[in-house]
């Protein structure tokens, strides 16, 4: 039985997380899952997983919960992602919550001895070297749930990192693959939240369309797989059947193929060497597809791509700041505090804004995230839609 705590129970990789969990009752069990705010949906997970901790987003929700089921403990905030992902008895984390507040949790539950299943890119984007330095240190495995970077994962199994030429990691191109930057002026939530392949929260849909979400798949896959930023390249695949490849030395293209189905990469990092069947399995067959197109990736047209692999190339802070200010920035769109385009455009002043000119400790990165935030936060105050 390998006991789970599931950070982000109620979000969309979460929900596949249960399903997943629950066809093997046998193998896997639920002991502790967090959730922000979303009560209805947290309050059936408990009655249906009767997990011995809960996290949640505020002391009102824990009152409430806590009254309704007072044979689980809950926490609130940080402290109570913490305690969720640091039970002794838990085995393996997998962390579905979105944003940097994944840092944390991740870090204490890896000097805790647990093995990460992770799906919080924001996490090794703000600190791959120490959370891969800490995960060596003890003996900790961190498998990847997204689905491009379980693609590269399963590609790479036995293969010698020598024997590498690059990693292709392929974007569907969001919401507006194909409007041009004139076009893009105008778009509203409504429309960027109109993903062709994947049904996602708001804030990777957005990110999925800026080409955000892939920028962090580039940096989370230099420190996955330990890849020079060089040998990591990015292609248009708007079918999304090819989740990502790798090439050899020798030119042989190793790639992983299947259905837009999140619960394959989810049960391979929960099962990890073994398989198992997808329990209802979505039908794929590669004869009714007919074709598979790929494209060069546009970096004048996606602008938070190319920048991705600046600030990769910098190191330090740099990719915070890139993911901070994305966030406030996102977030502010969502919100309809400022247009499409803005996002694009606070993210780059974040990135010029912030110098650099000393080795820096995790501590000092966690501090100049917060910081990056408030000043993203000041000047859409200052500027907003203009």
């Amino acid at each position: 039985m390998k006991k789970i705590a599931l950070l982000g129970a109620t979000g969309s990789i979460g929900t596949n997380t249960v399903e997943v969990v629950t066809a093997y009752p046998e193998l896997f069990q639920i002991t502790s899952l967090t959730f922000h705010s979303n009560e209805e949906k947290g309050t059936v997970l408990i009655e249906q997983l009767n997990p011995k901790f809960v996290g949640v987003g505020s002391q009102k929700l824990k009152a409430e919960l806590s009254k309704r089921f007072p044979t689980v403990e809950f926490g609130v905030g940080e402290s109570g992602l913490i305690k969720a992902a640091t039970l002794e008895e838990v085995d393996v984390v997998l962390t579905a919550i979105s944003g940097s507040v994944g840092l944390a949790p991740t870090m204490k539950a890896i000097e805790s001895g647990k093995d990460i299943a992770l799906a919080n890119k924001e996490t090794l984007v703000m600190a791959g070297q120490w959370v891969m330095e800490a995960a060596a240190k003890n003996n900790v495995k961190v498998l990847p749930v997204d689905s491009e970077h379980s693609a590269i994962f399963q590609c790479l199994e036995g293969q010698k990192v020598e024997n590498l030429r690059e990693l292709v990691i392929t974007a569907s191109g969001g919401s507006f693959r194909d409007l041009t930057r004139d076009e893009l002026k105008t778009v509203t939530l409504e429309q960027a939240l109109q993903h062709p392949n994947w049904s996602m929260g708001k804030k990777i849909t957005i990110d999925s369309s800026t080409m955000m979400n892939k920028g962090l798949e580039v940096i989370e896959a230099h420190w996955l797989f330990g890849t020079d930023y060089d040998k990591i390249k990015v292609v248009l695949h708007k079918e999304s059947i090819v989740h990502s490849m790798i090439v050899l030395e020798d030119g042989a293209y190793l790639a992983q193929l299947g259905p837009s189905d999140m619960r394959e990469p989810i049960q391979f990092a929960l099962t990890y060497p073994d398989r198992l069947p997808i329990k209802n399995e979505k039908m794929f067959d590669l004869t009714q597809i007919a074709q598979l197109n790929f494209e060069p990736m546009d970096f004048d047209r996606f602008p938070m791509l190319a920048l991705a692999y600046v600030v990769g190339k910098k190191g330090g802070a740099y990719p915070t700041v890139y993911n901070a200010a994305n966030e406030i920035a996102a977030t502010a769109f969502i919100d309809g505090k400022i247009s499409y385009l803005k996002i694009e455009q606070f993210v780059q002043k974040a990135v010029d804004h912030y110098q650099e000119t000393t080795e820096i400790t995790l501590a000092e990165v966690i501090a100049i995230d917060k910081q990056t935030r408030t000043i993203v936060e000041r000047w859409i105050k200052e500027e907003g839609r203009l």
